[in-house]
């Protein structure tokens, strides 16, 4: 009957470990969380879970990811969040999953986002705040996702490697041609935070750790019906 399972839930518990065969035996999980544990690692069979669409592995210890999440074909929401200094990277595949949606990599310890997100065409909403992002930088960040997709599509082409005064000409010139600059920089913050959020670059006010960690506010926040209503 097991292998009939749409929906797995292991939030607040104690986990260091999942099964290292989940993702071979669950052939019709659509959705997992296991946010607020103590999990290292998600184990390799993770990425034949072919039919999952929901990844929710917050609040745990991951230092690292699967290096072939691309088989994840049917993945709309992943959210890595808050493994704070434990999580350094994002392997490259990240940027494979093709009916990717929603990603939340938001306080952790990267420096870099794999270039591969510039491939990311249905991704809508992206949080990175609370890292030590170099790549992207801040600025193009601020400009929003459209922004953030194209700088690295064009550092994928090496535009972004050499030169440095060439490309940001190049780079503030292909901005302007994407329509994503719009010098929003004197706008009031509630026109900004309507600025950041048409562009999918989601920025929101600090909340206490403590709060984001408890039952009640992480009740339902992975709702498919919450989520999907808000797609376009």
């Amino acid at each position: 009957m097991y292998r009939s399972l749409e929906e797995l839930n292991g939030n607040f518990n104690k986990l260091t470990l999942l099964p290292d065969t989940i993702g071979f035996e669950l052939l019709n999980l659509k959705k997992l969380s296991v946010n607020s544990n103590k999990l290292v690692f998600l184990p390799y069979s993770i990425s034949h879970a072919t039919a999952l669409r929901i990844l929710d592995v917050r609040l745990n210890c991951l230092r690292s990811l699967p290096e072939d999440l691309e088989n994840l074909i049917n993945l709309e929401i992943l959210n890595v969040s808050q493994n704070f200094q434990y999580l350094v990277e994002l392997p490259y595949s990240i940027g494979l999953l093709m009916s990717l949606v929603e990603l939340d990599v938001s306080y952790n310890k990267i420096s870099e986002l794999p270039t591969s997100l510039g491939c990311l065409r249905k991704l809508h909403k992206l949080r990175v705040e609370g890292n030590p992002l170099v790549s992207p930088p801040l600025d193009v960040i601020e400009m929003g996702l459209h922004a953030v997709r194209q700088y690295m599509s064009e550092k994928i082409n090496g535009y972004h490697n050499n030169s440095p005064k060439k490309n940001k000409s190049n780079w503030f010139k292909n901005i302007k041609k994407y329509g994503t600059f719009h010098g929003n920089g004197n706008a009031t913050p509630a026109r900004r935070s309507r600025y950041e959020m048409e562009r999918g670059l989601v920025l929101p006010e600090y909340r206490p750790i403590d709060a984001l960690a408890s039952p009640r506010y992480n009740f339902g926040i992975f709702s498919p019906k919450r989520y999907f209503s808000k797609l376009r």
